[in-house]
């Protein structure tokens, strides 16, 4: 199995974007700082599953052409997440890997669209851990995408709902090392989900890297408290690029890099 477009032997992938794409200047200043930094991916939502109706939903394809432009420009890889089957085509011409949101973990008939969608061309598909999911509800749902042929699956853990309010979500950070020790798929950790504050972040991400973490998620803004969606978590530019430097020594430490 090759899982090279996610991260190379001996690296930790780092997916870092806005929770939402809001305009072609917000990505863009995102994906200069991620591109500066020596980074390789980037990532943003177009269509956004959010808990209320009320809520920014995303800017659908007009998204998407920005994300895609945005990796053009700066030379960087994009993921975004695939929330409906009648998406599927659209959100594959745009984006070079898929994201399979924690709502959207049971949802059977599309992992199964996602499955034959990617069989032949084998794109990349982040498939993250439901809110409520046991690890072996977790594996299971992820044979559904390998079912067809695909070996690019990354899980992801970005915490449970748990009786715990600290925190926007718990972080199980022994997933990392039960997924390794019970599948072949590579993990990413989430962190900026179950932390819910960005003076958390560093924390939860510096764990995640300890553990074996294959890839970290952390949403970065240019301008978090005007954000239309998760501003509490999202850090800014100066703040990013802070951490990163930090992270690349503890990556240092467990003998990785940080690409």
């Amino acid at each position: 199995m090759s899982y090279v477009p996610y991260h190379p032997a001996g690296a930790i992938t780092l997916l870092a974007g806005p929770c939402s794409i809001e305009s072609q200047q917000q990505l863009d200043e995102v994906g200069a700082a991620l591109s500066e930094l020596g980074l390789s991916w980037i990532r943003g939502g177009a269509y956004k599953p959010r808990s209320s109706p009320y809520s920014f939903q995303g800017l659908g394809e007009e998204g998407l052409k920005i994300l895609a432009a945005t990796g053009e420009r700066f030379g960087l890889k994009t993921l975004t997440e695939l929330v409906d089957t009648t998406h599927i085509d659209v959100v594959m011409s745009y984006a070079d890997a898929l994201q399979i949101g924690t709502r959207n973990m049971a949802n059977f008939e599309l992992l199964k669209v996602i499955a034959h969608a990617t069989a032949i061309n084998h794109k990349p598909v982040l498939f993250k851990r439901g809110m409520a999911a046991t690890i072996d509800e977790w594996l299971s749902a992820a044979e559904y995408l390998t079912q067809c042929g695909n070996p690019n699956i990354m899980l992801c853990e970005r915490g449970l709902r748990t009786f715990e309010t600290a925190t926007r979500f718990t972080l199980d950070i022994s997933a990392v090392p039960v997924i390794h020790k019970r599948s072949l798929l590579p993990i990413c950790v989430d962190v900026s989900h179950p932390a819910g504050q960005v003076d958390l972040i560093p924390a939860l991400a510096k764990a995640a890297i300890a553990a074996g973490c294959d890839a970290l998620m952390i949403e970065v803004h240019p301008d978090p408290s005007q954000a239309k969606s998760d501003a509490s978590q999202q850090l800014t530019i100066p703040e990013f690029a802070g951490l990163l430097e930090e992270l690349r020594a503890v990556a240092t430490a467990v003998g990785k890099t940080i690409v």
